[in-house]
């Protein structure tokens, strides 16, 4: 073992900042599948309505594609899930229309978006952040208002009757007269 490493644990290590404080650099706690939980920013939905960071739950993997030398040595791909089925953050009518909305993207109650297009994890779990906020505004917005039944207008009419008969004349200069 490394003497600067001695007596801290392998998910504690003592940091250089330059200064005398020694403090520690710890990773997250895992959750209960072994996942480690990373803090970013909660997602606004809407003015009032706030996804905690604590209802997000992160999953890192090694990325295929890009990424040179350390393609096999870094975790860029990212899961970000949300329980939708069991969160509190939104009123019950938005989470019914959400499940509804979402029902086929769902697994367990979970909605989950999957990214690996950066070689940055970085910025891969910003963008998973940014579709999956996008996701659910879209999955709590209100329908959209029922079409009015209208009759078409007399001039639309005039206009397809119009052309109906042009094409019919334009037909009949293809048959056959010599009949």
């Amino acid at each position: 073992m490394d003497e600067r490493n001695q007596g801290f644990g392998r998910a504690e290590t003592p940091t250089r900042r330059g200064d005398a404080s020694g403090s520690l650099a710890r990773s997250p706690p895992p959750t209960t599948r072994g996942n480690r939980r990373a803090t970013m920013s909660p997602i606004y939905l809407t003015e009032g309505i706030v996804i905690p960071d604590a209802d997000l739950y992160w999953r890192f993997s090694r990325s295929s594609g890009p990424g040179g030398q350390g393609v096999n040595t870094t975790d860029s791909r990212v899961e970000l899930s949300f329980n939708l089925a069991g969160t509190t953050a939104l009123p019950p009518h938005l989470r019914q229309r959400a499940i509804e909305n979402l029902r086929k993207r769902m697994a367990g109650g979970a909605v989950t978006v999957a990214v690996s297009e950066h070689r940055s994890q970085l910025r891969n779990r910003r963008t998973a952040l940014e579709r999956m906020e996008a996701l659910l505004q879209k999955a709590i917005a209100p329908p959209p208002p029922k079409r009015k039944p209208t009759k078409p207008t007399r001039g639309s009419v005039r206009r397809r009757l119009k052309e109906k008969k042009r094409r019919s004349d334009i037909k009949k200069l293809r048959r056959n007269t010599e009949d």
